[in-house]
């Protein structure tokens, strides 16, 4: 059996819990290169390998064993919400001129733009087609308007790179697209998966937003705060590409005129910027702080919409998600 990646050791409950449930999505994930043409089947095995840390399949089969047990629907639906995730990721990678994934170089930087882009594509198109084989057309439905959302999410990104007027709301809006997205259809789809009433779906898929649009403004900090070797990917590209993360954004709320016009001037150069410098121009600090205060508070009103739920091991799962995340800011915070 294909083992799934390794756990972090913090979230060894929640992912054990559904560990051989993961397996088995793992080995299916891998078997889906199989359905490509010869030519294309290294490329797509080569991207789920090096993919992730399977969280979306995981909250899946979570919702789905918090909602009365999880089935082979719910793996179909895991395997399915990684590809979209998967090739979401190679996308990424392309627009931010990233060389490294999960510690192994991109796609992009291994065969460059031209085939990297048609390898998302055919990964997207491919994820739409095994969800038409679910018997409930809203199922596929939701998966297609996730996906939508992803791509949607990540052009408002672009459209709005190197946009200073870019305000809060309008970045939440924008990671609730491109990230939060998947983690909704995954917690929302594995309560429908087992035809929970429209009250506990609607929970699920509000928790799978606050916890989805937490981690991503986790992620926004990583970059401007992490090191690379141990996150096994390439950082500090959000500045040099003009995206305007909420740390950022925060940061030019506690400028002056005359900071943030220096700000912009730096922005504008599209350089990888030192933090250093961010620190003597604003509040860099207190920034991250409060965007670290901002995700902590939505994963606090995740936990709160599983009160619907009768107590389990996998609502206690999902609970230990969101503290994991926890730790994970706070760990950002304290190198700020």
């Amino acid at each position: 059996m294909i083992q799934p990646p390794p756990t972090p050791r913090a979230l060894a409950f929640p992912f054990t819990l559904v560990r051989p449930e993961l397996e088995k999505v793992e080995h299916a994930i891998m078997e889906q290169a199989k359905a490509f043409d010869p030519a294309v089947e290294g490329y797509v095995a080569y991207v789920c390998k090096s993919s992730g840390k399977r969280i979306r399949p995981a909250l899946a089969l979570l919702a789905g064993g918090a909602t009365g047990g999880v089935t082979e629907e719910h793996r179909r639906l895991a395997v399915i919400l990684e590809m979209v995730h998967i090739a979401s990721l190679v996308h990424d990678d392309i627009m931010d001129g990233a060389d490294i994934r999960r510690g192994l170089p991109t796609a992009a930087a291994k065969w460059g733009n031209s085939l990297s882009v048609l390898l998302g594509d055919s990964l997207f198109a491919y994820a739409l087609e095994l969800a038409t084989e679910f018997d409930d057309t809203n199922v596929c439905r939701a998966i297609a308007r996730a996906s939508r959302d992803v791509c949607c999410g990540e052009i408002f990104q672009t459209q709005r790179r190197f946009d200073l007027n870019l305000s809060v709301a309008d970045y939440q809006r924008m990671i609730e697209m491109k990230t939060a997205a998947l983690f909704a259809a995954a917690t929302e789809l594995g309560a429908v998966l087992n035809r929970q009433n429209s009250g506990v779906v609607s929970a699920l898929k509000s928790y799978g937003v606050k916890l989805g649009t937490a981690y991503q403004i986790y992620d926004d900090c990583l970059d401007l705060v992490g090191d690379e070797k141990q996150v096994g990917k390439t950082l500090g590209t959000d500045l040099a590409k003009g995206k305007l993360t909420l740390p950022m954004l925060y940061l030019l709320q506690s400028a002056t005129d005359g900071q943030k016009t220096k700000l912009s001037r730096m922005l504008l150069k599209g350089e990888p910027m030192d933090t250093s410098i961010l620190a003597g121009i604003a509040d860099y600090v207190g920034s991250v702080e409060r965007a670290v205060a901002t995700a902590k508070q939505l994963l606090d009103d995740a936990g709160a919409e599983l009160v619907c739920l009768a107590e389990s091991p996998h609502v206690r799962a999902l609970r230990e998600i969101t503290g994991y995340l926890h730790g994970l800011l706070e760990k950002c915070r304290a190198v700020a």
